[in-house]
């Protein structure tokens, strides 16, 4: 039996792995070398072995108790960027999205300039259908390849799943994505001065100093989640070392020593807070996944 070549690593912190900073252990954390290397250390993991894909860490909560089972971290491997032919791309999960918009453009093609303003890696747009003024991800997108737990690899048709905002439903479970075939427009003459506008905008608007996870709820339909949790009053509101950002009232920020728990907190005390005032149930956008600190089931 072929041994697999990646890093597997025990009991790793991931607060060094989120954007936030904060959360947990892994049981185990794993880095395949590349995709076939990936396919090889699945078809080797027990059935019944938890499985978690990680990214850049953000729109992502690891709760204190962290993560049993293991850890797939595809951010620097699965991460090439092939351009082919007809104005296509394939990309790898693990390119991070700002990357990603950047190459597009110097390969003149159009349509990616949001994904600069997106601070998570191509799995996770590909994953939630991430977007922002007006562009979605999966509106580029034509097909994906995926893997499942036995390490068996397959394209499917971007037709084979259904698309919603911040949602994406596929016809299987346990099946991963690792990588996508795009379909983009050839750019408009200003597409590189379009993502330095976006950055700018980023940069003004956002808490980008101080550790966050993006925005922490979707918006409602018709109206601003940011609108409503200022409108609550909840800007500037603090639980431990977790405060809804002075900034931007849909970015929770870490202002130092926060914990999972301090953040998963204030998210509740928001919802709670906008549903009171405003008769409106804020769904979160970032994934909240993990153990709590004290959880039988937890890592000692």
């Amino acid at each position: 039996m072929s041994h697999w070549r990646g890093e597997l690593r025990h009991q790793v912190s991931l607060a060094n792995h989120t954007s936030w900073r904060v959360g947990g252990p892994a049981d185990h954390l794993f880095r395949p070398a590349d995709r076939e290397d990936l396919a090889t250390f699945l078809a080797q993991c027990e059935p019944d072995e938890p499985l978690f894909w990680l990214g850049l860490g953000s729109n992502l909560l690891v709760r204190d108790g962290g993560i049993r089972g293991t850890v797939i971290a595809t951010h620097g491997t699965l991460n090439q960027i092939e351009p082919l032919p007809g104005g296509r791309l394939r990309v790898g999960v693990g390119v991070a999205s700002p990357k990603l918009a950047r190459v597009a453009a110097r390969y003149h093609l159009g349509g990616l300039a949001f994904l600069a303003g997106i601070p998570g890696s191509f799995g996770g747009a590909l994953a939630m259908n991430a977007g922002c003024y007006g562009s979605t991800t999966w509106q580029w997108v034509t097909r994906v390849e995926t893997i499942d737990r036995a390490g068996r690899r397959r394209w499917r048709a971007g037709g084979e799943y259904q698309i919603g905002y911040r949602q994406v439903v596929a016809p299987v479970s346990n099946e991963w994505f690792i990588a996508a075939e795009l379909a983009l427009p050839e750019a408009v003459a200003d597409e590189q001065q379009q993502i330095q506008q976006l950055l700018a905008r980023r940069r003004a608007t956002q808490p980008l100093q101080q550790p966050n996870a993006g925005s922490v709820f979707r918006n409602p339909e018709g109206d601003h989640a940011a609108r409503l949790i200022e409108s609550a009053q909840m800007k500037g509101r603090r639980r431990g070392g977790a405060m809804v950002s002075d900034r931007h009232a849909n970015f929770i920020v870490n202002v130092g020593g926060a914990t999972a728990a301090d953040i998963e907190a204030l998210i509740d005390e928001v919802r709670e807070q906008v549903l009171r005032r405003h008769g409106v149930v804020l769904q979160p956008e970032v994934r909240v996944v993990g153990e709590a600190m004290g959880d039988a089931s937890a890592a000692a």
